[in-house]
């Protein structure tokens, strides 16, 4: 019970005070985090967990790339990708950090799409 009160009271006195402990090493790591979200090496590239959008799911290989042409001349700065697994081809567009992002761009494609999901994955970070 002593203990208990002892504790109480100097708890007390540090009261609006915060006293951060930690290693020297979270600073160097977290600014070799940012060098390497900065840097921009020719060839290389950052990939990171986000979301894409589905735009197209079909059986034949011409259509997923008619439907690559159309999307790209629609949204020319937005990354295309296809992928195949047996028997479907698939078409993901774009490299979105959250699902906020992603949801937004699958507004402004309704005009064109009439069946999108999202999808959680590895995007290029650019």
């Amino acid at each position: 019970m002593l203990f208990a009160a002892s504790f109480l009271n100097a708890a007390a006195q540090e009261k609006g005070r915060v006293v951060v402990v930690k290693d020297p090493k979270i600073d160097s790591l977290i600014a070799k985090r940012l060098e390497l979200n900065k840097s921009t090496v020719p060839g290389k590239s950052i990939m990171v967990s986000g979301f894409r959008v589905q735009v197209f799911s079909g059986l034949d290989r011409q259509q997923v790339y008619a439907e690559q042409t159309k999307f790209k001349s629609r949204f020319p700065g937005t990354g295309t990708y296809i992928t195949y697994t047996q028997p479907n081809y698939r078409l993901r567009v774009g490299d979105f950090r959250t699902r906020l992002e992603a949801e937004k761009f699958m507004n402004e494609l309704k005009k064109y799409y009439s069946s999108m999901f999202i999808f959680s994955e590895l995007i290029i970070l650019r």
